[in-house]
Protein backbone atom coordinates (compact mmCIF):
# COMPACT_ATOMS: atom_id res chain seq x y z
CA UNK A 1 0.00 0.00 0.00
CA UNK A 2 1.11 3.54 -0.33
CA UNK A 3 0.65 5.74 2.08
CA UNK A 4 1.10 9.87 2.32
CA UNK A 5 1.59 10.76 5.68
CA UNK A 6 0.52 15.20 6.12
CA UNK A 7 1.94 16.39 9.18
CA UNK A 8 1.80 19.53 10.78
CA UNK A 9 5.58 19.31 11.86
CA UNK A 10 8.50 17.44 10.64
CA UNK A 11 7.69 14.05 13.12
CA UNK A 12 11.65 13.51 14.10
CA UNK A 13 13.28 13.62 16.16
CA UNK A 14 10.38 12.37 18.12
CA UNK A 15 11.10 14.72 21.21
CA UNK A 16 7.46 15.83 21.79
CA UNK A 17 4.07 14.06 22.52
CA UNK A 18 2.29 15.37 18.79
CA UNK A 19 6.03 13.73 16.64
CA UNK A 20 6.20 10.66 19.11
CA UNK A 21 3.27 9.82 18.13
CA UNK A 22 3.20 10.38 14.36
CA UNK A 23 6.99 8.87 13.75
CA UNK A 24 5.94 5.64 15.46
CA UNK A 25 2.96 5.36 13.16
CA UNK A 26 5.33 6.09 10.11
CA UNK A 27 8.29 3.69 11.28
CA UNK A 28 4.99 1.36 12.06
CA UNK A 29 3.98 1.64 8.09
CA UNK A 30 7.40 1.24 7.20
CA UNK A 31 7.80 -1.69 8.99
CA UNK A 32 4.42 -3.26 7.73
CA UNK A 33 6.33 -3.04 4.26
CA UNK A 34 4.11 0.01 2.98
CA UNK A 35 5.35 2.70 0.88
CA UNK A 36 5.69 5.80 2.85
CA UNK A 37 5.66 9.37 1.21
CA UNK A 38 6.00 12.56 4.28
CA UNK A 39 5.07 15.59 3.49
CA UNK A 40 5.06 18.33 5.99
CA UNK A 41 5.86 21.94 6.39
CA UNK A 42 8.70 23.31 8.34
CA UNK A 43 9.68 26.67 10.10
CA UNK A 44 13.58 26.74 10.06
CA UNK A 45 16.26 25.09 6.95
CA UNK A 46 18.11 23.69 9.91
CA UNK A 47 14.55 20.95 9.85
CA UNK A 48 16.10 19.53 6.68
CA UNK A 49 18.71 17.49 7.97
CA UNK A 50 15.64 15.82 10.03
CA UNK A 51 13.79 15.49 6.93
CA UNK A 52 16.46 13.53 5.10
CA UNK A 53 17.00 11.32 7.85
CA UNK A 54 13.68 10.05 7.69
CA UNK A 55 13.59 9.58 4.09
CA UNK A 56 16.69 7.82 4.20
CA UNK A 57 15.34 5.26 6.96
CA UNK A 58 11.44 5.55 6.99
CA UNK A 59 10.31 7.07 3.66
CA UNK A 60 9.88 6.58 -0.08
CA UNK A 61 9.86 10.13 -0.26
CA UNK A 62 9.72 13.77 1.63
CA UNK A 63 8.07 16.74 0.35
CA UNK A 64 8.27 19.79 2.27
CA UNK A 65 8.14 23.68 1.93
CA UNK A 66 9.70 26.23 4.03
CA UNK A 67 6.36 28.58 5.79
CA UNK A 68 5.62 31.98 5.35
CA UNK A 69 6.90 34.17 8.33
CA UNK A 70 4.52 33.26 11.68
CA UNK A 71 2.92 36.57 11.31
CA UNK A 72 1.58 36.71 7.90
CA UNK A 73 0.34 33.12 8.41
CA UNK A 74 -1.82 34.68 11.47
CA UNK A 75 -3.11 37.95 9.78
CA UNK A 76 -3.81 35.92 6.93
CA UNK A 77 -5.91 33.16 9.50
CA UNK A 78 -8.01 36.67 10.66
CA UNK A 79 -8.62 38.31 7.52
CA UNK A 80 -9.82 35.10 5.82
CA UNK A 81 -11.96 33.96 9.38
CA UNK A 82 -9.47 30.88 9.46
CA UNK A 83 -8.75 28.76 12.62
CA UNK A 84 -5.11 30.36 13.44
CA UNK A 85 -4.19 26.44 14.15
CA UNK A 86 -5.07 25.65 10.82
CA UNK A 87 -3.64 29.20 8.76
CA UNK A 88 -0.20 28.66 11.10
CA UNK A 89 0.85 25.42 9.01
CA UNK A 90 -0.91 26.12 5.88
CA UNK A 91 1.67 26.64 2.98
CA UNK A 92 0.09 27.13 -0.62
CA UNK A 93 3.93 25.84 -1.61
CA UNK A 94 3.36 22.79 0.08
CA UNK A 95 -0.42 22.25 -1.49
CA UNK A 96 0.55 22.32 -5.13
CA UNK A 97 3.87 19.59 -3.92
CA UNK A 98 0.65 17.57 -2.16
CA UNK A 99 -1.35 17.48 -5.23
CA UNK A 100 1.36 16.32 -7.77
CA UNK A 101 2.24 13.49 -5.46
CA UNK A 102 -1.52 12.78 -5.72
CA UNK A 103 -1.54 12.94 -9.76
CA UNK A 104 1.84 11.33 -10.06
CA UNK A 105 1.84 8.48 -7.41
CA UNK A 106 -1.23 5.85 -6.87
CA UNK A 107 -1.73 6.75 -2.94
CA UNK A 108 -4.08 4.53 -1.24
CA UNK A 109 -4.54 6.12 2.04
CA UNK A 110 -4.10 9.64 2.82
CA UNK A 111 -3.17 9.98 6.64
CA UNK A 112 -3.50 13.27 8.58
CA UNK A 113 -1.72 14.14 12.02
CA UNK A 114 -3.67 16.69 13.60
CA UNK A 115 -6.98 18.41 12.60
CA UNK A 116 -4.96 21.53 10.80
CA UNK A 117 -3.76 19.78 8.01
CA UNK A 118 -6.97 19.14 6.49
CA UNK A 119 -7.00 22.27 4.97
CA UNK A 120 -4.81 20.00 2.40
CA UNK A 121 -7.25 17.68 1.44
CA UNK A 122 -9.79 20.57 1.79
CA UNK A 123 -8.06 22.85 -0.82
CA UNK A 124 -6.97 20.25 -3.02
CA UNK A 125 -7.53 20.83 -6.76
CA UNK A 126 -6.66 16.86 -7.18
CA UNK A 127 -8.30 14.51 -4.38
CA UNK A 128 -12.27 15.22 -6.01
CA UNK A 129 -11.24 14.49 -9.02
CA UNK A 130 -9.40 10.89 -8.57
CA UNK A 131 -11.29 7.69 -9.89
CA UNK A 132 -10.27 6.23 -7.12
CA UNK A 133 -9.97 7.80 -3.76
CA UNK A 134 -7.94 7.30 -1.13
CA UNK A 135 -9.02 6.09 2.57
CA UNK A 136 -8.81 8.90 4.65
CA UNK A 137 -7.54 8.67 8.08
CA UNK A 138 -7.07 11.92 10.51
CA UNK A 139 -5.68 11.19 13.88
CA UNK A 140 -6.96 14.21 15.70
CA UNK A 141 -4.76 12.94 18.93
CA UNK A 142 -6.85 15.08 21.11
CA UNK A 143 -10.00 17.26 20.84
CA UNK A 144 -8.51 20.25 19.83
CA UNK A 145 -12.12 22.41 19.95
CA UNK A 146 -12.28 21.37 23.80
CA UNK A 147 -8.41 22.71 24.69
CA UNK A 148 -9.18 26.09 23.44
CA UNK A 149 -12.40 26.42 25.23
CA UNK A 150 -10.84 25.65 28.08
CA UNK A 151 -8.08 28.18 27.40
CA UNK A 152 -10.68 30.41 26.83
CA UNK A 153 -12.15 29.80 30.65
CA UNK A 154 -8.52 30.37 32.30
CA UNK A 155 -7.99 33.46 30.56
CA UNK A 156 -8.92 37.51 30.43
CA UNK A 157 -10.11 39.63 27.68
CA UNK A 158 -8.37 39.75 24.99
CA UNK A 159 -6.92 36.79 25.03
CA UNK A 160 -10.43 35.12 26.34
CA UNK A 161 -12.20 36.13 23.24
CA UNK A 162 -9.11 34.64 20.78
CA UNK A 163 -9.60 31.04 22.44
CA UNK A 164 -13.18 31.60 21.99
CA UNK A 165 -13.03 32.21 18.48
CA UNK A 166 -10.35 29.40 18.01
CA UNK A 167 -12.24 26.91 19.26
CA UNK A 168 -15.46 27.56 17.10
CA UNK A 169 -14.15 27.86 13.69
CA UNK A 170 -11.79 24.51 15.34
CA UNK A 171 -15.01 22.60 16.27
CA UNK A 172 -16.67 23.96 12.31
CA UNK A 173 -13.25 22.10 11.28
CA UNK A 174 -13.52 19.06 13.49
CA UNK A 175 -17.73 18.47 11.84
CA UNK A 176 -16.17 18.77 8.13
CA UNK A 177 -13.62 16.27 8.89
CA UNK A 178 -16.01 13.91 10.50
CA UNK A 179 -18.17 14.26 7.51
CA UNK A 180 -15.68 13.55 4.73
CA UNK A 181 -13.22 11.19 6.45
CA UNK A 182 -13.27 7.44 6.32
CA UNK A 183 -11.97 7.45 9.80
CA UNK A 184 -11.18 9.48 12.90
CA UNK A 185 -8.61 8.67 15.59
CA UNK A 186 -8.14 9.95 18.93
CA UNK A 187 -5.83 9.10 22.09
CA UNK A 188 -8.47 7.66 24.79
CA UNK A 189 -11.82 6.58 24.78
CA UNK A 190 -12.90 9.38 27.14
CA UNK A 191 -11.40 11.67 24.23
CA UNK A 192 -13.67 10.22 21.93
CA UNK A 193 -16.78 10.40 24.40
CA UNK A 194 -16.31 13.72 24.87
CA UNK A 195 -15.78 14.49 20.97
CA UNK A 196 -19.14 12.78 20.77
CA UNK A 197 -20.46 15.00 23.18
CA UNK A 198 -19.97 17.91 21.11
CA UNK A 199 -20.11 16.78 17.61
CA UNK A 200 -22.95 13.84 18.33
CA UNK A 201 -22.83 10.19 18.22
CA UNK A 202 -20.29 9.93 15.10
CA UNK A 203 -19.34 6.24 14.48
CA UNK A 204 -16.09 7.07 12.44
CA UNK A 205 -14.37 8.01 15.42
CA UNK A 206 -12.25 5.35 17.31
CA UNK A 207 -9.21 5.30 19.81
CA UNK A 208 -5.54 4.39 19.41
CA UNK A 209 -3.51 5.34 22.44
CA UNK A 210 -0.21 6.17 22.64
CA UNK A 211 2.55 3.75 23.41
CA UNK A 212 6.33 4.27 24.57
CA UNK A 213 9.55 3.07 23.38
CA UNK A 214 11.12 0.91 26.28
CA UNK A 215 14.46 0.74 24.42
CA UNK A 216 14.72 4.54 25.11
CA UNK A 217 13.34 4.70 28.52
CA UNK A 218 14.21 2.30 31.05
CA UNK A 219 14.86 2.00 34.53
CA UNK A 220 18.43 3.95 36.09
CA UNK A 221 21.41 1.03 37.01
CA UNK A 222 21.61 2.05 40.23
CA UNK A 223 18.80 2.64 42.57
CA UNK A 224 17.47 6.07 43.16
CA UNK A 225 18.04 8.14 46.77
CA UNK A 226 14.84 9.09 48.01
CA UNK A 227 15.32 10.63 51.40
CA UNK A 228 14.74 14.05 49.85
CA UNK A 229 12.22 14.94 47.05
CA UNK A 230 13.90 15.26 43.63
CA UNK A 231 11.15 16.41 41.20
CA UNK A 232 11.09 16.20 37.51
CA UNK A 233 8.43 17.80 34.94
CA UNK A 234 9.39 17.03 31.21
CA UNK A 235 7.91 18.98 28.54
CA UNK A 236 8.02 21.56 26.08
CA UNK A 237 7.66 24.73 27.99
CA UNK A 238 6.19 27.22 25.76
CA UNK A 239 3.12 24.91 26.03
CA UNK A 240 0.46 26.80 27.74
CA UNK A 241 -0.56 23.75 29.52
CA UNK A 242 2.76 22.76 31.07
CA UNK A 243 3.25 26.28 31.64
CA UNK A 244 0.01 26.16 33.61
CA UNK A 245 0.99 22.93 35.57
CA UNK A 246 4.54 23.86 36.84
CA UNK A 247 3.64 27.40 37.82
CA UNK A 248 0.33 25.85 40.07
CA UNK A 249 2.88 23.45 41.51
CA UNK A 250 5.61 25.91 41.99
CA UNK A 251 2.44 28.90 43.83
CA UNK A 252 0.63 26.53 46.03
CA UNK A 253 2.64 23.20 46.48
CA UNK A 254 6.73 24.40 46.49
CA UNK A 255 6.65 26.84 49.51
CA UNK A 256 5.52 23.66 51.57
CA UNK A 257 7.95 21.68 50.46
CA UNK A 258 10.62 23.84 50.71
CA UNK A 259 9.92 24.04 54.75
CA UNK A 260 9.38 20.56 55.07
CA UNK A 261 12.63 18.92 53.03
CA UNK A 262 14.70 22.44 52.59
CA UNK A 263 17.21 20.21 50.47
CA UNK A 264 14.02 19.66 47.59
CA UNK A 265 15.12 20.16 44.44
CA UNK A 266 12.37 20.35 41.04
CA UNK A 267 13.82 20.09 37.46
CA UNK A 268 12.16 21.60 34.54
CA UNK A 269 13.37 19.89 31.93
CA UNK A 270 12.27 20.83 28.38
CA UNK A 271 12.87 22.97 25.00
CA UNK A 272 11.65 26.31 24.51
CA UNK A 273 11.01 27.94 27.97
CA UNK A 274 9.48 31.33 28.23
CA UNK A 275 10.62 34.24 30.36
CA UNK A 276 8.69 33.49 32.71
CA UNK A 277 9.42 29.91 33.36
CA UNK A 278 13.03 30.49 32.69
CA UNK A 279 12.39 33.07 36.05
CA UNK A 280 12.00 30.52 38.09
CA UNK A 281 15.23 29.63 38.26
CA UNK A 282 15.62 32.52 40.76
CA UNK A 283 14.12 30.14 43.76
CA UNK A 284 16.57 27.65 45.31
CA UNK A 285 16.46 24.68 44.00
CA UNK A 286 14.76 25.12 40.90
CA UNK A 287 16.47 24.33 37.65
CA UNK A 288 15.27 24.71 33.94
CA UNK A 289 17.50 23.15 31.76
CA UNK A 290 16.09 24.77 27.98
CA UNK A 291 16.74 22.20 25.35
CA UNK A 292 18.64 18.88 26.10
CA UNK A 293 20.24 16.21 23.45
CA UNK A 294 18.85 13.15 25.87
CA UNK A 295 16.19 13.38 28.36
CA UNK A 296 16.84 10.38 30.12
CA UNK A 297 19.48 11.22 32.34
CA UNK A 298 17.18 13.75 34.16
CA UNK A 299 14.54 10.98 34.11
CA UNK A 300 17.48 8.99 36.25
CA UNK A 301 18.18 11.39 38.35
CA UNK A 302 15.02 12.53 39.80
CA UNK A 303 13.02 10.42 42.44
CA UNK A 304 9.12 11.46 41.81
CA UNK A 305 7.81 12.78 38.58
CA UNK A 306 4.93 15.11 38.97
CA UNK A 307 2.33 15.99 36.40
CA UNK A 308 -0.02 18.52 37.80
CA UNK A 309 -2.25 19.13 34.71
CA UNK A 310 -5.40 21.51 35.12
CA UNK A 311 -5.87 22.10 31.53
CA UNK A 312 -6.07 19.88 28.57
CA UNK A 313 -6.77 16.11 27.94
CA UNK A 314 -5.35 13.41 26.39
CA UNK A 315 -2.64 10.55 27.08
CA UNK A 316 0.65 12.23 28.71
CA UNK A 317 3.64 10.80 27.41
CA UNK A 318 5.77 12.03 29.95
CA UNK A 319 3.65 10.02 32.71
CA UNK A 320 4.52 6.87 30.52
CA UNK A 321 8.01 8.12 29.97
CA UNK A 322 8.38 8.11 33.91
CA UNK A 323 6.36 4.81 34.21
CA UNK A 324 8.82 3.11 31.51
CA UNK A 325 11.36 4.63 34.07
CA UNK A 326 10.72 3.45 36.85
CA UNK A 327 10.39 7.32 38.13
CA UNK A 328 6.65 6.76 40.51
CA UNK A 329 4.22 9.56 39.56
CA UNK A 330 2.30 11.96 41.87
CA UNK A 331 -0.28 13.18 38.92
CA UNK A 332 -3.75 15.66 39.14
CA UNK A 333 -6.67 13.64 37.86
CA UNK A 334 -6.44 15.51 34.32
CA UNK A 335 -2.52 14.58 34.17
CA UNK A 336 -3.88 10.48 34.47
CA UNK A 337 -6.78 11.03 32.52
CA UNK A 338 -6.65 8.10 29.76
CA UNK A 339 -3.43 6.47 31.19
CA UNK A 340 -4.60 2.52 31.96
CA UNK A 341 -3.67 2.19 35.62
CA UNK A 342 -4.55 1.56 38.92
CA UNK A 343 -4.41 4.31 41.38
CA UNK A 344 -2.51 3.67 44.60
CA UNK A 345 -0.48 0.89 42.57
CA UNK A 346 0.85 2.20 39.13
CA UNK A 347 0.44 6.10 39.91
CA UNK A 348 -0.73 8.15 43.23
CA UNK A 349 -3.00 10.94 42.66
CA UNK A 350 -3.08 14.61 44.00
CA UNK A 351 -5.61 17.34 43.06
CA UNK A 352 -5.00 19.75 45.94
CA UNK A 353 -1.79 21.40 47.43
CA UNK A 354 -2.29 19.17 50.88
CA UNK A 355 -2.86 15.84 48.84
CA UNK A 356 0.32 16.55 46.85
CA UNK A 357 2.20 17.37 49.96
CA UNK A 358 0.60 13.76 51.42
CA UNK A 359 2.04 12.24 48.19
CA UNK A 360 5.60 13.10 48.58
CA UNK A 361 5.34 12.32 52.28
CA UNK A 362 4.20 8.58 51.15
CA UNK A 363 7.11 8.20 49.16
CA UNK A 364 9.62 9.77 50.85
CA UNK A 365 8.89 8.31 54.40
CA UNK A 366 8.22 4.96 53.64
CA UNK A 367 10.58 2.39 51.10
CA UNK A 368 8.18 -0.04 50.72
CA UNK A 369 5.73 1.95 49.11
CA UNK A 370 7.94 3.66 46.80
CA UNK A 371 9.49 0.64 45.37
CA UNK A 372 5.75 -1.02 45.10
CA UNK A 373 4.62 2.12 42.71
CA UNK A 374 7.73 2.15 40.82
CA UNK A 375 7.79 -1.76 40.35
CA UNK A 376 4.36 -1.17 39.42
CA UNK A 377 4.27 1.43 36.89
CA UNK A 378 7.24 -0.05 35.42
CA UNK A 379 4.97 -3.70 34.87
CA UNK A 380 2.19 -1.41 33.22
CA UNK A 381 4.26 0.44 30.91
CA UNK A 382 5.72 -2.94 29.66
CA UNK A 383 2.32 -5.03 29.55
CA UNK A 384 0.35 -1.97 27.70
CA UNK A 385 2.19 0.19 26.05
CA UNK A 386 4.60 -0.99 23.14
CA UNK A 387 4.28 1.01 20.19
CA UNK A 388 3.67 -2.26 18.29
CA UNK A 389 0.83 -3.73 19.83
CA UNK A 390 -0.90 -0.29 20.51
CA UNK A 391 -1.03 0.38 16.65
CA UNK A 392 -2.01 -2.87 15.15
CA UNK A 393 -5.57 -1.32 14.83
CA UNK A 394 -4.23 0.46 12.04
CA UNK A 395 -3.82 -2.23 9.65
CA UNK A 396 -7.41 -2.83 9.63
CA UNK A 397 -8.30 0.70 9.12
CA UNK A 398 -6.01 0.64 6.11
CA UNK A 399 -8.26 -1.36 4.42
CA UNK A 400 -11.80 -0.13 4.82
Amino acid sequence: MKILIIAQRCPYPPNKGEKIRTFHQLKYFNECEHDVILASPYEDDSEQKYFDELEKHHCLEVVSTKLPAKPIRLISGFIKNKALSVSNFYSAKLQSKIDDVLVSQEVDVIFCSASSVSEYIFRSKVHATLNTPPVLIMDFMDVDSDKWTQYKKSHQWPLSAVYGRESRLIANVEANIVDKFDHCLLITQTEVDLFQSIHGNVKNVTAIENGLDTNVFYPPANPRQTAHPYFLFAGVMDYAPNIDAIMWFIDFVWPTVKKQWPNAKFCIAGMNPTDKVKKLQLNEGIEVTGFVDDIKPFFDKANIFIAPFRIARGVQNKVLQAFACGLPVIASSMGAEGIRCNVEQDILLADTPEQFINRIEQLTNNQECYSYISNNALKNVTHNYSWESILQPLETLLKH
